[in-house]
């Protein structure tokens, strides 16, 4: 719950009001009973010594001691003041006690009562003890806004790195894939005008994917897949029959929202560091299928799964960053060989 300042005095003051004037009933009418001049009584004095006092007592509070820096200095203060109140109330008290005894006549009942409890400590040990369940009823809800305050504090700036890290890392994403794009263009451009031509308009839809979805967070899988296929098709100019591109995609799993481009990082990835390196080309294949209530992913192919010593892995790690950021440890990520091939596992779970 966020506070404003104007509802923080509404709270104040609706707690101020209603906690005293009970006090006040509750002293006023418990020794002699409910009457009419015992309840006007306590609303119209004893309420008002206790409102009065504790609300000069929190003005300066508010304004002399910070509870995020309390220190020797502060407690100090907190005493001085405390007994200010304190002192203050009491001197409310004998004042109020007077207009009581100028309004109405003491009845034995009560003169008797108060010859019998009430004396100077008396009254004064009881204010101070009212006065001290008063402070720390305040600080009591002081530390808790304070502590909400600051959490939801916490929360926005989590949140704001979080976005930060997030449109960083979908950054490194766009001249990624726009890099080896291009080295293709260059590559078949004196050979194939019309294959080249084809390869533009491929990578212009691919340009235009990016930065359509470079500020959102999530998109549908069928849309990744319209990514994917562009790039195979891309890829597949330059290799030609050295890539084979299967897809297994359970139609259930199309509607579902995934970060984008983490699979066109998977399939570029089994591309360039897989395809790519082996003579005779291989397969890779792309698996989507919904496991209960996680999105399983799998890109698989041919090959060794081989990292470069001076290899940043800076599209792997995207990848394990961006599913931390958005998912935590609800999802995961892993690559690994099995069986001479290369296969990349992503669970996204389905919230």
């Amino acid at each position: 719950m966020n506070l404003t300042q104007s509802n923080k005095e509404w709270l104040f003051w609706i707690l101020q009001l209603v906690g005293w004037f009970s006090i006040s009933a509750m002293i006023f009418t418990f020794p002699f009973g409910f009457s009419t001049k015992y309840i006007v009584y306590s609303f119209f004095t004893g309420g008002t010594m206790g409102i009065l006092a504790t609300s000069l007592f929190r003005y300066y509070l508010k304004n002399n001691i910070d509870i995020e820096v309390f220190g020797s200095a502060s407690i100090k203060k907190l005493f001085v003041s405390f007994m200010g109140c304190s002192g203050f109330y009491y001197f409310l008290a004998n004042i109020f006690e007077k207009i009581y005894e100028s309004i109405w006549t003491r009845t034995p009942t009560e003169l008797e009562w108060i010859a019998e409890n009430v004396s100077f400590f008396s009254i004064l040990i009881n204010i101070m003890f009212t006065v001290l369940g008063w402070t720390i009823i305040y600080f009591v809800i002081k530390f808790i806004l304070e502590a909400n305050k600051n959490h939801l504090k916490q929360l926005t700036l989590n949140a704001t790195l979080r976005e930060a890290q997030l449109n960083t890392l979908k950054g490194q994403v766009n001249p990624h894939f726009m890099f080896n794009s291009l080295n293709n263009i260059r590559g078949l451009m004196l050979e194939d005008v019309e294959k080249s031509r084809n390869m533009i308009t491929k990578l212009s839809e691919m340009l235009e994917y990016a930065l359509e979805k470079n500020t959102v967070d999530s998109i549908s899988l069928s849309e990744e897949l319209e990514m994917v296929e562009n790039y195979i098709a891309l890829s597949k100019i330059q290799m030609e029959d050295r890539l084979t591109f299967e897809k297994s995609i359970a139609r259930e799993t199309l509607s579902i929202s995934i970060p984008p481009m983490i699979i066109q990082l998977l399939i570029e990835n089994a591309a360039k560091h897989g395809i790519a390196d082996l003579k005779n080309g291989g397969v890779i294949s792309l698996r989507t299928e919904k496991v209960a209530d996680v999105l399983l992913i799998t890109v698989s192919n041919t090959g060794k799964l081989r990292i470069a010593k001076d290899s940043t892995q800076l599209g792997l790690e995207n990848i394990r960053q961006r599913i931390r950021l958005l998912y935590g440890d609800k999802a995961s990520f892993a690559i690994e060989e099995v069986e001479d091939e290369v296969m990349a596992t992503i669970k996204i779970p389905l919230i």
